[in-house]
């Protein structure tokens, strides 16, 4: 669903490839009607624009289409691990059990790939350099998982999984934002829906899981800031300098809006819609 156009530099099997996946997102997924889907659908039913050939059928509108949530949506190459891997190549459409286990499967292995995204990410980072070896390790156990049966898939307890990685993830960022010149901003979680903070010095903030929907950000600078999990929806990124900023994804910036002065991370893409 996401913009592959703008999918910037990042690991190409931790990106959305969806020539190569049987539509899973379009299929096993909720629409809820909302400003993000024009319509409601329940999980493990086809979205109405799906193609026989597994395309959207408004792909190129969808945003005026009333389907922005398809657009912001980032998979993070899951898709294809599951259709072409996990099932070998055998789509969801030959019998309905094929179907019921791929739906299971498919939201399993969105989150193992994305914590491979942020693991990847925190491997490129030198002042992490003393978790290296750990980071690798937990990497390397994250990939083997995604490599399982769709009955391993299904019994792992992937709470806990994510628990092990998320602490080490939380080390790291405090040896990267450590590297900020002075005061280092603890908003974990805060409400800053609205906030203005244009031009502010956010640098070395953390904001993992910060609700800054609509937040005015133009001018700010967050370089060496994490962003985990942070809800960007809406918010004005307008000149933002967010180069070193850490566990940004493409999903947060295609729900932002940015321009062509933002300045990001190499390994993500400017949105088309900016």
């Amino acid at each position: 669903m996401n913009d592959k156009d703008n999918a910037g530099t990042g690991p190409s099997d931790l990106r959305a490839d969806c020539g190569n996946c049987f539509g899973l997102c379009c299929v096993a997924l909720v629409f809820t009607a909302s400003s993000d889907f024009a319509v409601s659908k329940p999980a493990g039913t086809p979205c109405t624009n799906l193609q026989p050939d597994f395309g959207c059928g408004i792909h190129s509108r969808l945003r005026q289409s009333g389907f922005t949530g398809c657009t912001v949506y980032d998979c993070f190459g899951a898709g294809q691990k599951v259709s072409q891997l996990t099932f070998g190549g055998r789509d969801w459409r030959q019998d309905a059990d094929t179907a019921r286990r791929m739906f299971d499967v498919f939201p399993l292995m969105r989150q193992l790939h994305e914590l491979l995204w942020y693991l990847t990410e925190a491997l490129t980072l030198e002042p992490a350099r003393p978790l290296h070896s750990d980071l690798a390790q937990l990497r390397a156990e994250t990939e083997d998982l995604t490599q399982g049966s769709p009955e391993a898939l299904t019994a792992l307890d992937l709470p806990a999984h994510r628990e092990r990685v998320n602490a080490l993830l939380l080390r790291t960022s405090e040896l990267v934002r450590a590297q900020a010149p002075g005061r280092r901003r603890e908003r974990r979680g805060a409400d800053l829906i609205g906030a203005k903070l244009k031009g502010a010095d956010l640098r070395g903030a953390n904001l993992r899981g910060a609700y800054l929907i609509g937040a005015d950000l133009r001018g700010a600078d967050l370089r060496l800031a994490d962003l985990i999990g942070a809800d960007l929806r809406d918010a004005r990124l307008g000149g933002a300098d967010l180069t070193d900023s850490i566990f940004l994804t493409q999903a947060q910036l295609n729900a932002a809006k940015g321009d062509a002065d933002t300045r990001l991370p190499a390994a993500l893409g400017r949105p088309g819609h900016w």
